[in-house]
This record gives structure tokens, sequence and C-alpha cells, in this order.
């Protein structure tokens, strides 16, 4: 579809999040005027860009996917990038989706017009305003390559994992891996084979345990198929044992000994060299750090062919890399598997609320939210996958499902009482996120001896939610009108 000139809300992203939002707003409304534009070339968001070899979902997919959306069609019981990508195509075309997204138009700027109460929003593709806001660009959308000194010297070729460059043969080739976090573990074991040598670089160690996944039988996905009932069954089973697991790194840490033998008999029985195991045992509790699932990832840096080295890369050379020793290792491609910049959202750097200070500049590298949802000083605005939403143990999607219902209630209360504007309370706010620290005190994530993306700048844990999901979906059922200041205007010039 074309930019419209003016859209009631506009929705910035058409991954898990966007496509949410707007599906539950349809089911509610089939004309409602809302707007999606995507940077990208299709929907799909992150499980559209990543398409690193063995790039699969560590949480299981009957968990990670919408509820109002089953499928029985998953391959496995960890579905595999493409057939959640496919997933994500179906889900637009069969809920309307597809016709409400404007794709390859990105976001350049939002600011608030106070006196129109409306945001004025500028795109790659035109201008145009809207009455409500949504930032819905994910958490792990923007990849980070550090700086490193050399780097533009290189004359090989280098990529990052969620850019990856398959018209680039690594066959006979010396490879340098730089990470090793959720992505490295599941394409490192896939380019050991046609790389002539694979050197990864790490900083720290991190937990691995086995991820207990299965061919889904023909039989099986035929009873989901025909007995609909028996797919929720089993969503709810792997929810409750996933709520257990995030208890222990929450609530009950003292458990969380008995996973780290599980994770330490995995390393022992599949690296049989003592040193190289030193290097791979980690220092902190488990959970500190997300923990990896893989039946490969160890075994692979075992190989002959493969190298680990433990002191991180310091520097490039037009012919290498030169790690923390001052060593240099020849290689002809490096491939970045070093995250992305979940504490430093770019979108913030691109929304000017209502005091003419961008979201960025207001979070001054420290981001926090009303219910992950909702910042003072932004009216009409909306996150999805705001701060403190992020979880160690479950479903996103469950997350994004919770906050699409109390956006869905918002706009609908906005319609319903003739409100142009409406704004979080900021002491408010301020309670909420002193409450949300307070429980993060004492959970593995803050206390568990790591150093991780989940603490920001100021030291602040901005990224995880403290408790059991239950809870947060239970603050988010329903809009708590009291606690925004709104007001009404005569009239809105466009």
């Amino acid at each position: 579809m074309k930019l419209p000139e003016h859209v009631e809300t506009l929705i910035v992203g058409a991954g898990f999040a966007g496509m949410g939002l707007a599906a539950r707003m349809l089911r509610d409304n089939r004309t409602a005027d809302v707007v999606l534009i995507e940077r990208g070339a299709d929907i799909g968001g992150t499980w559209r860009d990543n398409t690193y070899p063995g790039c699969a979902c560590d949480v299981p997919t009957a968990l990670y996917s919408y509820s109002f959306a089953p499928s029985a069609d998953w391959s496995h019981t960890f579905a595999r990038q493409p057939e959640i990508y496919d997933y994500l195509k179906k889900v637009a075309a069969d809920t309307g989706i597809v016709d409400r997204v404007v794709l390859n138009c990105e976001l350049e700027a939002a600011v608030w017009d106070e006196d129109a109460a409306l945001w004025r929003v500028r795109t790659s593709l035109g201008s145009l305003t809207a009455k409500a806001l949504v930032a819905a660009t994910g958490a792990l959308s923007t990849p980070k390559i550090p700086d490193f000194p050399g780097l533009d010297q290189f004359s090989g070729t280098t990529f990052h994992s969620a850019t990856w460059n398959h018209e680039h043969e690594l066959r006979g080739e010396r490879v340098a891996v730089i990470g090793t976090g959720a992505s490295a573990v599941q394409f490192v074991p896939e380019i050991a084979d046609p790389a002539a040598h694979v050197t990864v670089f790490q900083r720290t160690p991190a937990w691995v345990i086995p991820r207990m996944d299965r061919t889904l039988p023909a039989a099986q996905k035929a009873v989901y198929s025909r007995i609909p009932a028996t797919q929720k069954v089993v969503r709810g089973a792997v929810y409750g044992f996933r709520e257990l697991l995030g208890a222990a790194m929450s609530h009950a840490t003292w458990v969380l000994p008995a996973f780290e033998a599980a994770a330490r008999l995995h390393l022992r029985r599949q690296v049989k060299d003592p040193e190289l195991r030193r290097k791979l045992t980690p220092d902190f509790t488990i959970g500190c750090k997300r923990m990896l699932l893989s039946n490969d990832w160890l075994r692979t840096l075992d190989r002959a062919d493969v190298s680990l080295v433990d002191s991180g890369l310091v520097s490039v050379t037009e012919g290498g890399v030169v790690d923390g020793h001052g060593v240099e290792h020849k290689v002809d491609t490096i491939i970045f598997a070093t995250g992305f910049t979940p504490t430093e959202p770019p979108v913030a750097h691109l929304i000017t609320g209502k005091r003419g200070e961008t979201l960025a500049a207001h979070w001054n590298g420290s981001p926090n939210a009303y219910k992950g949802t909702a910042v003072s000083g932004f009216p009409n605005l909306f996150l999805m996958y705001g701060p403190n939403t992020n979880l160690g143990h479950s479903s996103i999607v469950y997350m994004l499902e919770s906050q699409a219902e109390y956006v869905n209630d918002a706009l609908n209360t906005m319609k319903r009482e003739r409100l142009d504007a409406l704004d979080v309370n900021e002491s408010v706010q301020v309670h909420y996120n002193k409450g949300i620290q307070h429980e993060l005190q004492h959970t593995v994530w803050n206390k568990g001896g790591c150093s991780s993306w989940y603490i920001d700048p100021e030291g602040r844990n901005s990224v995880q939610w403290p408790t059991f999901t239950f809870k947060f979906r239970s603050l988010l059922e329903h809009f708590d009108r009291e606690n925004y200041s709104a007001r009404k205007i005569e009239s809105v010039q466009a």
C-alpha cells in the first residue's frame, strides 16, 4: 500500500511485535485505521533478516508462536528460521495485516506536536501524521560491530551474522568468528566443515545445555490439526515448565547449581581436552547470562580444525586479527557474532517528545518505561518489547501479546472517551520502575556475578522482566486510565 497522509495508529516495524498488535486491533475492528511501516522488503523482522546457517529458535515453537494463530506444520520442537519466517508471512496474509504494511519505508524522525496533539512523522518514502505512534522495532534489530583498530584495513571479507553474506564462499577459507553467543553456537558447527579452519574469539564463556529438539512426526501433526485442543495442552505444559525455570532464576536461585551440574556434564561429554574445558567453563552462576542451547557447539570446538582463543580480539590487520596476547591469526574472512544494542535502541534517537528531547536523550543510556510500554513526556507513544520486558526463560511472544492487549485497550479508551492525548504520569512511572529494580536485586541476572547486555551503562538492569510472566499479563490485562494524564482539544490541525 501507499503511505497515507494521516493515520490513527502508526506502527513502526512488522515483526512479531508490530504484527501482534495489528492483529489484535483488527480482531476488534476490521476497519481499524492502522498502518505498519517496515524498513525491509518484507515482513518478518529478525526472522527475515537472520538467515545465517543453522538459525533456529531457542524457545519451543509451541510457545514461540501467536496464541491466536496455532500451526500444526512445525517440523521440529525448536523451529528453524525459514519456517518461522513462512509462518509470519502466513499470519500476515490470514489476518489482513499484509494489506496494512508499507514496505521499504524507514522511519527517519517522529516529533510530537503538542498544539495539534499528534505525531509528525518523516519516513524514507515521505511524511505523514499519526494520532498514536507505536515503536515495534524490537530489541535485537540493529547489529552491533565493535570498532576494532585496523578493521578498515582488512583485505578480506567481513560481515555480521545478522546480515549473512550468502554470496561469499567459505569453502577452504580461514575464518575468524568474533563472539560466542546465541548466534555463534548455531552457525559455527555449520561452517566448520567447508572452512579450512575456524578460529573462535571468546571474551567470556557461556553455560551451554543440550537442546532437547526432535522432529515432529506426521501422526502428532495430524492430531494437532484435527484436535486443536491438544496443541493448546502442549503449549500450556511448555509454558508451565518455562515458568518453573524462570522461578529458579528469579525467586529460587538456590536450585541453579543443579542446572550448572547438567551443563558441566554436557561439557565433559563433548569436550575431551581438559584445557579446552577450562576455557569453556564460566566463573559465574548459570542463568546470569543467557543460557545457550546446543547439541554440537561444544564438540565442534574440540575439532582439530577449530581453535578457541579466550583472550578476545583487540585489533585487525590487513591479513588477519590480533588476539589479547598480541598473537596475529591470519584469516580470510571475519564474521561478527557480536550481538545487538538492546539498551541503546536506535529508534530512540528518532522520536522527540513534548519537551523537545529525543527518547534517547531522555533515557540518557538507561531506558525505562511504565509497564515497558509508555514513557512520560511522550504522549500517545507506545513501545512494544520495551524496557524490562525481556525474558531469560520463556517466549517473548507471550509478553508481546500482553502488551498488544494493553495498547489496544488504550487506543479504544482514547476513541471511547474522545481523548486526543494520553501521557503516563511521571510519578507513576518512577514508582513502577523502583519496584522493578527492587525485584531484580536478588535475581540471577543481577547477582550472578557476570557482565551481560542486561545491564545498561548506568549499572541498571533495564532489560529483564524480574518475575513470572503471568504477573506481567495481569498487569497489562486492562488499560489503567487513572494513571495517565489526558486532554481533549476542540480541533486538530493535521
